[in-house]
């Protein structure tokens, strides 16, 4: 299965100013995969080290930080091959289970630049914050990965001649019905799938939603253990129901995220702590909001009233027990939830692209799905389910800050009209990938 990050792996290698790269995300996502495939495609070797349990792997780090001796410890001995900067790609897999081997990637980016160096770690944000690890802070580059997108789920789902021919039309250009047919079909799939690689790869093998939903239960399984493996005790149970509550939350009217319907009794500075370790495990997005959307965004963010969205929407699907016949038929009972798993789908589809989106709410009158800046401009977005694309909010967002230009992403084909003076351009959801590559001709 084709990923997206694969180009900027290839960006990093070649670059003048490469530095040990660090890969995060989230467990499972393709991290261990996409590394060894790179190292497969791009290098005459890989010298491949996984740390989790493995204490006689992380004493080779614990004695100094001379490098030249690491790496014949870990070639001659640990592996039985020489390690050849400019051929060999090091890959320190889970390196966040060895806090003397992050700290060494210091000395390799001052003494050993020319050697490639790619560190996978699921937790690691997680982790550095529990154990205190010294952090190489300007010494290494860093890639996020995220679970498959809609587009790679597409190619590796047989759809790569569609994909390659809706390039061709961009968002400037009305698809022909026979394209925009075959994509919402293929759009509610990657709904009820999802973009964990290894639920994806049983779905093309086998097209068979029971054993998808097997691979899911036992993911989210996974992830609950991982609970009780690397959070701070007196975390454990706070995780577990922040995580349960999630879909509940997103079920609301108002979906912002409220602590006291967590647990009840509970307040937000008993479960603050646990929330933050999801984020930081790459389990959950945190949307905040923007009551005035000035330049940064940032810095105008109110990081007391937020949203949280799970990292991928096939698990969220499975988690909320939304059956797959429920998303293929479109059912009218589903119509409450769908509004909130359509914005959690638009808004990891706009992370993976690089964009950090906000929402936008005034007082108790209008609220906007997304808000994101680029290149000096704040871009309003409403994310709409079906084919109706009346938004209110957006007017009156518009009509107040008159943006250049705005986007509503819906199911309803390619065009653009004027909202109070803004050129707005109707993309439909299943095309959202296309939206960073075209925003500066747009702009």
């Amino acid at each position: 299965m084709e990923r997206d990050i694969m180009e900027k792996l290839v960006e990093w290698k070649t670059s003048a100013d490469r530095k040990p790269l660090l890969l995060t995300g989230v467990r499972q996502c393709g991290k261990t995969y996409v590394c060894k495939e790179f190292g497969k495609r791009y290098f005459e070797d890989t010298a491949y080290f996984y740390f989790e349990g493995n204490k006689g792997l992380a004493s080779i780090f614990e004695y100094d930080f001379d490098v030249d001796r690491i790496l014949d410890e870990l070639g001659n001995i640990g592996r039985g091959k020489e390690i050849i900067s400019g051929k060999t790609l090091v890959i320190f897999d889970e390196i966040q289970a060895c806090p003397s081997a992050i700290t060494s990637l210091k000395y390799f980016c001052e003494n050993k630049r020319e050697l490639h160096i790619v560190c996978a770690g699921s937790l690691l944000g997680a982790a550095v914050k529990r154990d205190q690890i010294s952090f190489p802070v300007g010494k290494v580059d860093r890639l996020r990965m995220y679970p498959m997108t809609f587009s790679e789920f597409l190619r590796a789902d047989g759809g790569k001649p569609l994909y390659e021919e809706v390039q061709r039309y961009g968002i400037n250009r009305e698809l022909p019905e026979l394209y925009t047919f075959n994509l919402g079909k293929a759009l509610k799939y990657y709904y009820i799938v999802g973009g964990m690689p290894e639920v994806v790869a049983k779905w093309v093998e086998t097209h068979n939603l029971e054993r998808v939903e097997k691979l899911q239960d036992n993911i989210l399984e996974d992830y609950s253990s991982d609970f009780a493996k690397y959070a701070p005790k007196a975390d454990i149970p706070k995780l577990a129901w922040i995580w349960d509550s999630i879909p509940k939350q997103l079920a609301k009217d108002n979906n912002k995220f409220v602590f006291s319907h967590v647990k009840a009794g509970k307040r937000s500075s008993e479960l603050e702590d646990a929330l933050e370790w999801l984020v930081d495990a790459g389990l959950v997005y945190k949307l905040e909001m923007v009551s005035h959307p000035d330049l940064p965004l940032s810095f105008y963010s109110d990081a007391t009233f937020f949203k949280i969205y799970m990292a991928d929407v096939g698990l969220l699907r499975r988690k909320a027990g939304v059956s797959g016949k429920t998303i293929l038929d479109d059912s009218a009972l589903y119509t409450n939830f769908k509004g909130a798993f359509t914005e959690n789908f638009v808004l990891t589809e706009l992370l993976t692209q690089g964009i950090r989106p906000y929402f936008w709410r005034s007082g108790n009158t209008a609220e906007l799905d997304f808000v994101f800046e680029y290149e000096a401009q704040i871009i309003p977005v409403e994310a709409k389910a079906e084919l109706s694309t009346r938004a209110k909010s957006y007017r009156q967002y518009c009509k107040k800050y008159s943006p250049k230009i705005g986007f509503k992403f819906s199911m309803k084909n390619v065009g653009n009209h004027d909202v109070e003076g803004t050129k707005t351009y109707s993309v439909p959801l299943y095309l959202i990938w296309m939206i960073e590559a075209n925003l500066k001709d747009i702009l």
